[in-house]
């Protein structure tokens, strides 16, 4: 177990929890912008499944990640289509809703990943390389772990921010959290709460996409069925024992990284303890920031709640 405490091996689970931080943080902002306009879209695993499939169709057919990154992006903006119309326009539940389009897209990615490689060998691709930004890059100790990563992982760092900004300082951010906490107040004023509930959908599947897509085109050079292997929930997870304030949704992602770096380098090195342990311990540590999650002071107020006018 003290060989998790090498200065090297420490590194390497820190440059490791930022990777693994980096497709979370996409799904989980654009999870928190869809729940503060009042909806519980708990398909983000389906979503992110969905983008991980597209990503590696079209990156093994084109060969190129960026086209693959745009592929799953829109996809996944698509499917939100299908979540927007069953709760704003049949005010469905929307956990069932949710639910409904986990098990929709885990059963359709098997299909069409199975009919894709029927009768050959998985195809391969080349994803996103590591970059390096100069100078910064050969820092003692913060180099490696901070500015040698995909470039995405440095725009999934500026998201929190950029949400944080849109929703508390800009007008259409107060809007969206007007329709999750008071949506009649929206509706006097003559604006459209089901459009503006839409478009967050929309974001919140679109990010969920990029979380599936870099999964897919950061860490692996091909498809596994359990590719998510419960990110999607994790993510949902997040935004609950955060509170749904953006930054401290960003300290629970990073405890989840970090023990699911922590197991990756224990199988590694061989720790005597079983794996087994290592890879339960995000789930554990989601189950404790549940358990101590006793006010929700932050939760919209109408969050689940299909509105209706009167």
């Amino acid at each position: 177990m003290l060989d998790l405490l090498q200065g090297p091996l420490i590194i390497s689970i820190l440059a490791g929890m930022i990777r693994i931080a980096t497709p979370l943080l996409f799904s989980a902002m654009g999870e928190l912008v869809t729940q503060r306009s009042g909806i519980w879209n708990i398909s983000v695993e389906g979503t992110m499944l969905l983008g991980a499939v597209v990503a590696y169709f079209v990156a093994s057919t084109t060969g190129s990640p960026w086209i693959a990154l745009l592929a799953a992006v829109l996809a996944c903006a698509l499917i939100s289509l299908i979540m927007s119309f069953i709760t704003i326009v049949l005010k469905a539940e929307q956990f069932v809703a949710g639910l409904a389009l986990n098990l929709l897209a885990s059963g359709l990615t098997l299909f069409w990943f199975q009919t894709y490689i029927i009768g050959r060998e998985p195809p391969k691709f080349i994803g996103f390389e590591q970059v390096n930004i100069p100078l910064l890059s050969e820092i003692p100790f913060f180099g490696p772990i901070v500015f040698s990563q995909r470039l995405l992982t440095y725009v999934a760092f500026l998201m929190p921010v950029a949400v944080w900004f849109f929703l508390y300082r800009t007008r259409y951010g107060l809007e969206i959290r007007c329709a999750g906490e008071n949506p009649k107040a929206l509706d006097v004023k003559g604006l459209s709460v089901g459009r503006r509930q839409c478009l967050a959908i929309m974001f919140g599947s679109l990010m969920s996409g990029f979380g599936g897509a870099f999964l897919m085109l950061g860490y692996s050079d091909r498809f596994v069925p359990d590719l998510i292997a419960g990110r999607g929930w994790l993510v949902v997870v997040a935004i609950i024992a955060g509170n749904w304030m953006p930054f401290r949704v960003v300290g629970a992602i990073f405890i989840f990284a970090l023990l699911e770096a922590i197991a990756i380098h224990a199988q590694v090195i061989g720790v005597s303890i079983p794996h087994h342990f290592f890879l339960m311990l995000p789930y554990v540590a989601s189950l404790v920031l549940l358990a101590g999650f006793k006010s929700r002071t932050h939760q919209p107020e109408a969050l689940g709640v299909p509105y209706s006018r009167e």
